[in-house]
């Protein structure tokens, strides 16, 4: 079972650019989650709705249109489809969907990006620990759990290319990568870095400086595993060449049971 993962910035403008329709049926993943997709559903054409070979489901803010928002095409068609942590308030940009296919839980999840002012830091922080108490519950159900999207937070030095000049900024800020330790002391996996400890493996360029051509970049976008779920990841990986935002897909294999 092959899912894939991709910040779209504006799944319109992605679609524009017809790049994302001809990439998904080349690529032809079991599960594609897409972040940012800006779009409500009723917003989105007809080919984007109704994507031949999958099912699609989305989420966006109730009061904000064109602004975060989270898809999720699917070949299987999973037990259930939630979109809520469960918490109004941050429930209301939304941020997640959450797919049940019985041997593990997929959450496609859009984290909030604290770099504009510090209430929305604060609104990140809050957001990171609802979501980890969510996938606690899960595991404590005895689920399994898999989940991917645009993490916004760079973990360690070697998950960006200029750590020093970015101390101090959202996305590599103590607190913030505290958390990843966190979710690592929780046990969950992540799925590249189990794979591929190489240096200068990045996710997303700026694209107002043109760093994609330099790879001056972020490993921001992540597939996180629970332990119990390891045995059966095949390999994690990121999908650098393909263009059409300023982040790129990233991919998950695992084998399940027959």
């Amino acid at each position: 079972m092959r899912i894939l993962s991709w910040n779209v910035n504006g799944l319109r403008s992605v679609h524009n650019k017809g790049l994302f329709l001809e990439w998904l049926h080349e690529m032809s993943p079991d599960v594609l989650c897409l972040q940012e997709t800006k779009a409500a559903e009723d917003q989105l054409p007809f080919d984007l709705r109704m994507v031949e070979g999958y099912e699609a489901h989305f989420a966006w803010p109730e009061h904000r249109r064109g602004y975060s928002g989270v898809a999720l095409y699917t070949k299987e068609a999973p037990a259930s489809v939630q979109r809520r942590l469960g918490v109004p308030e941050l429930d209301m940009e939304g941020r997640m969907l959450v797919a049940d296919y019985g041997a593990f839980v997929l959450l496609g999840v859009y984290f909030p990006n604290g770099r504009s002012k510090p209430e929305r830091l604060d609104y990140k922080m809050r957001f990171y620990d609802a979501f980890l108490r969510y996938v606690d519950g899960l595991r404590a159900e005895g689920r399994h759990v898999v989940f991917c999207g645009d993490v916004n937070t760079a973990h360690h030095e070697i998950d960006l290319a200029r750590p020093k000049e970015n101390a101090k900024a959202s996305g590599f800020l103590p607190e913030e990568r505290a958390w990843i330790d966190q979710l690592l002391a929780h046990g969950y996996v992540d799925a590249f870095r189990a794979f591929h400890p190489e240096p200068e493996q990045y996710t997303f360029w700026d694209n107002i400086t043109r760093a994609r051509e330099r790879n001056v970049g972020w490993r921001i976008d992540y597939f996180f595993v629970d332990e119990g779920m390891m045995p059966s990841v095949a390999d994690s990986f990121i999908m650098a060449d393909v263009t059409g935002s300023d982040h790129c897909p990233i991919g998950l294999d695992i084998t399940l049971p027959s």
